[in-house]
């Protein structure tokens, strides 16, 4: 029995879950102040310590055993946290899945201390797996370069969605996060659903047997049969997580799309879906399941 006064230990984990959802739901401004206030910073801030975690007892470092670059709104957490959950996969819970180590790096030099000092943000036991997802890699030009250079044999993964409900997601979370969108919040979106485009540039430093493209509304329809082909990619034995399939939430502050955007955006799009779906048949692109281009269905 617990001495009175004190909180037991299921009691005090279930504060901790209150009150972590209680800090969710505060606006995203509010939840940065108050992070920010105890100096802490997320990857992709400024402000953030690229000094590699201190090692657990029994951890190894080394260039990451596969890198996810993309894309954004496209189902990354969910698909990370199921590798994570693989029980030869090593993720430690206090990093986070997107390291985005390369963003700094557009017009800065690239050494092998920065190679050396992205190798420690992959710390596991000897014999495990690890890696990361960053979904801004796939289209920042630079970094292709630099993570040849950094992690030559690492496996890359690429969820793909249907890039006009991407960008409307995108959208959605910029807007959500910072408040008001722009002409360079827009610009951004559009930019990150040309798919081919940035794909094309990837490939120019890695070998195409060095890719899994994944379709995410195929791996919403059959989330099972994708995470095989994932877990087999990555060398690792045939295993089924609890709670597999996406719970996905509803969108507050959603950007809605009227039909003569949606239009214009999909003619914008379409021949670099095309393209996508000639140069990568591996990909097996049902693009019957992105509605916004019924008119390619059918070539």
């Amino acid at each position: 029995m617990a001495p009175a006064g004190s909180t037991s230990g299921p009691a005090r984990q279930s504060l901790r879950t209150v009150s972590l959802r209680v800090f969710a739901a505060l606006p995203a401004s509010t939840r940065r102040r108050f992070l920010h206030a105890r100096g802490r910073y997320a990857p992709w801030e400024e402000e953030f310590d690229f000094t590699p975690p201190v090692l657990h007892e029994g951890e190894v470092t080394g260039p990451p055993d596969f890198v996810g670059i993309g894309a954004q709104k496209a189902g990354t957490t969910w698909w990370y946290d199921l590798i994570a959950a693989h029980p030869q996969v090593a993720c430690r819970p206090d990093i986070h899945k997107e390291r985005h180590f390369f963003d700094r790096f557009a017009t800065s030099p690239f050494g092998p201390a920065d190679r050396s000092r992205y190798h420690g943000w992959f710390p596991r036991p000897s014999g495990f797996v690890t890696g990361e997802w960053t979904p801004d890699y796939v289209h920042l030009p630079w970094v292709p370069a630099l993570l040849a250079e950094a992690a030559p044999q690492t496996r890359l993964l690429v969820l793909l969605r249907d890039p006009v409900e991407r960008l409307r997601s995108g959208l959605s979370h910029h807007r959500r996060h910072e408040g008001r969108l722009d002409a360079h919040a827009c610009a951004d979106a559009v930019a990150r659903g040309f798919y081919e485009q940035a794909l094309a540039r990837w490939m120019a430093y890695f070998p195409s047997e060095q890719f899994l493209l994944l379709q995410y509304e195929r791996c919403l329809a059959d989330p099972v049969g994708q995470l095989a082909r994932t877990y087999d990619f990555l060398g690792l034995a045939p295993f089924v997580p609890d709670g597999i399939e996406r719970r996905v939430s509803s969108t507050r502050n959603s950007v809605d799309l009227d039909p003569d955007t949606r239009r214009r955006l999909a003619d914008l799009y379409a021949p670099d879906v095309v393209a996508l779906a000639t140069h990568h048949p591996d990909l097996e692109l049902d693009l019957g399941r992105w509605p916004n281009f019924p008119s390619l269905v059918t070539r």
